[in-house]
């Protein structure tokens, strides 16, 4: 089973992508993660950072970073 974390900021593209995500991911193959940063998670952003996450909405599988669209950059986020 992959492992996948999806990390957004609440802004209308992250929620949007949010869920085509949970519409799409076959969760009988991946443990999918939501973190979002604006609702008590924004700790969290140093370990997205760690993984590449450069914007989001971004989701990163099996540690692979995958940029979804752009809602906003980390630096937006961490200064949000």
């Amino acid at each position: 089973m992959s492992n996948a974390i999806f990390y957004h900021a609440g802004c209308p593209v992250c929620v949007s992508a949010e869920s085509r995500i949970l519409d799409v991911i076959d969760h009988n193959k991946v443990n999918l993660e939501i973190v979002h940063f604006g609702k008590g998670q924004a700790n969290r952003i140093p370990e997205a950072e760690a993984h590449g996450v450069k914007s989001v909405p971004a989701l990163v599988i099996d540690g692979e970073v995958l940029h979804i669209n752009f809602g906003a950059s980390m630096e937006d986020v961490k200064n949000g």
